[in-house]
This record gives structure tokens, sequence and C-alpha cells, in this order.
């Protein structure tokens, strides 16, 4: 007999699934393409040549066991140290955002948009002085996909930061501050997590564009929820960039080390010790969720209505509990989870329903949801 789960208290079983697809997300060993820009792509010759290293080295510690014994004392050892070191830090919010890239001024940038009529003379200076969105932004407007746009007698390189605003229009503007937002705090730079980060941020996007097509369905503020819906990836993000940089750190250090001592299984085993994803998407389940309006709050922004979502999203037990905008966004996030899982061939039929169900997807919503194209964002 079916049992209706729609709205109330969420089930196990749709925790189970949701828990699923970060598992996906941060432990499994899928890779994947760069879907949406060159994210790290200069990284991808690095993080292949780290994995064939790795299982190189293993090979070999396989047919030795003295080395394999090594291996696996020193690896437990800067595992140990990693884990340690990382629960330190997320301990805190204060201690997370020192080491986020995340501060008040992106996210003023992220509520001025929210506006209805936009201030660009309030905009422009706190764009300025952020450079990797300035270097974003104009590597757009100078790409050959987006010349076409501009008008012909401007085929010249445009660096002036007023003339690119102006070339891409504020309503362009409200989609891609968010997602380069987004994308400056996952953890790039590092060939331990190159697919990881993949992966995260396709998610993101997907729930991003998900989530425009259900405001636009439903006349609802399209700048507001999207942006909300690319904020509730930021809790995960900032732990995942957290834990990068302190395991890169620690597994430097003992490289160098070992290198210096030319202790070769002590190098070979430090070689092949791997990111502990498992317990970084434990610290995702318990932290991410959160993070995401601890860090709005705590970087003065507790009467923010982004930081309320982020925040009803946390707390509310229930589906039906949730304000319309809240709900929007979970609906959004619960088709992005989906429709990855099913890529993955980690969902059956049955599964997919539930989450459905729960979230009260209606027929006239995923009719929609299933036309959009979630390889590159709708730019006017």
């Amino acid at each position: 007999m079916a049992i209706s789960v729609a709205g109330g208290v969420r089930p196990g079983k749709i925790i189970e699934i949701e828990h699923r697809l970060y598992q996906q997300l941060i432990v499994g060993k899928q890779k994947s393409n760069s879907m949406f820009d060159e994210l790290d792509a200069e990284l991808e010759g690095d993080a292949n040549k780290l994995a064939i290293e790795r299982e190189a080295v293993l090979e070999r510690l396989a047919k030795q066991i003295q080395a394999k014994q090594v291996f696996e004392e020193v690896s437990s050892q800067l595992i140990s140290t990693v884990n340690n070191a990382v629960d330190h830090r997320l301990s805190s919010p204060e201690q997370v955002l020192k080491h986020s890239d995340v501060n008040e001024n992106q996210l003023l940038m992220l509520e001025l948009l929210q506006s209805k009529n936009v201030d660009i003379n309030r905009l422009k200076p706190l764009i300025s002085e952020q450079a990797w969105l300035v270097r974003d932004l104009t590597n757009m407007v100078n790409s050959a996909s987006f010349r076409h746009r501009r008008p012909q007698s401007s085929d010249v390189k445009v660096t002036d930061i007023k003339l690119v605003l102006n070339f891409i229009g504020i309503e362009n503007i409200k989609l891609l501050i968010p997602y380069f937002c987004t994308r400056n705090w996952l953890p790039t730079g590092h060939a331990n997590l190159l697919w990881i980060t993949r992966k995260l941020w396709r998610y993101s996007v997907v729930s991003a564009i998900a989530a425009q097509a259900l405001a636009k369905l439903h006349e609802r503020d399209g700048s507001f929820v999207y942006t909300c819906t690319l904020l509730s990836q930021l809790g995960p993000s900032v732990v995942l960039k957290n834990s990068a940089k302190l395991f890169e750190e620690t597994w430097g250090t003992w490289l160098r080390e070992a290198s210096g001592s030319r202790d070769k299984e002590v190098y070979d085993a430090v070689v092949a010790t791997e990111f502990p994803a498992e317990k970084v998407y434990r610290l995702v389940l318990e932290h991410g969720n959160k993070l995401n309006w601890q860090l709005l709050h705590h970087l003065d922004f507790k009467d923010s209505p982004m930081t309320k979502l982020l925040s009803e999203l946390d707390n509310n037990l229930s589906y039906q509990a949730l304000s319309e905008d809240a709900a929007m966004v979970a609906r959004a996030n619960c088709f992005a989870k989906v429709l990855l899982l099913e890529e993955m061939r980690q969902i059956d039929p049955q599964e997919k329903r539930i989450m459905y169900d729960y979230y009260e997807l209606s027929e006239q919503e995923l009719i929609r949801l299933k036309g959009q194209n979630y390889k590159k964002l709708n730019i006017i």
C-alpha cells in the first residue's frame, strides 16, 4: 500500500536519499566534466597525474608487506592530524569565515541586487574591490560567445568595469554576480578535490536554474529565489574549502619533510594518502545547512531576507512549514538531487516519486523543469 509522505515531517527515506546525493558528490569516484565553464580546467592534468601516481604506489605497496605497514601507519597519522585540524576549524563560524573568502561586501552585493531598482553606483565600487569578480565579468564580456551581443564597433577588448557592467546589463548582473560568488566560495585550485568541486558546482547550478524556472512559472521574484538557492550550497562549499586547505597544507608539509629526509617509504605513503572524503562528507551533513545562515549572521546580515530563508530551510522539520520562497528553493534542490542521482544511476523510480511527492512538485512544475537546459545559465 502506498503511503503519502507529502509535506510533513521529513521521513527517514527522504533524508537517506538526500544524504546519498552528497555521498555521491563527495565520496563517489565518478568524474565530472566541467559543464558550465573552465572551472579549474588547468588542474585536470595534475589531478589525473596524481591519481595515476597513487595507483602505482598502492600497487607497489600491495607487493611489499613492510612498506604496506609503513603506509598504513603514516597515512593513518596524516589523516588523523588533518581530521583534528578540520574539527577545530569547524568548531566556530568565526574560524570558518576567516579561511573561506566570504566577506560582508560580497553579501551586500547580493542583497543590493534584490532591490527593484538596483543602484549601480553603489554596486560598482563593491564589485571593483573583488579582483576575481572583475576578472570573471571582464573575461565573459571579452569572450567570443559574448562579443556578438556587443555593438559591431566594439571588437576591442573591454577592461573598464563601468563599460563591462554596461555591456552585461542589470538583469544579467543579477544572475552573474551570485553565480561567480558561489564559484569563488568553492575549493578551487586543489588537485585533490577537482572532481568533488566540479560535481558540487554542477549541483549548485542545476538547482539555481531549476529555481529560476519555478519562480518564472509562479511569477515570483526570480532573482531572490535563484540567489538563495545558490546560497543554500555556501555551507557545504566552505566545509569542503576549509578541509581542502588543511589537507593540502598538511600533505604538502609531510611530503617535503619525507623528501628532505630521503625516506622513500614515507614519501610513497604520503603520496598515496587520499583526501578524507568520507569524514568530510559527514562534516558537510553535520555543519553544511547550519553554516548557510550562521555565516551570514556573523557577517551582520542577521535581518536579511536571505539569512531568514536559509535559516528556515535548516530549522523547519517539515516542508509544509516553509514560506513560499523557501519552499521553492527546497523544490529546486529536490529536482536537482533527483536529476543528478538519476544520471549516476543511484535512485530508482519509486524513490524519485517519493521525493517529488514529499516536496509537492506538481505535474506542471515537472514539465517546466524537465524542459530546461541545465548545461548553461540562461543569460538574457
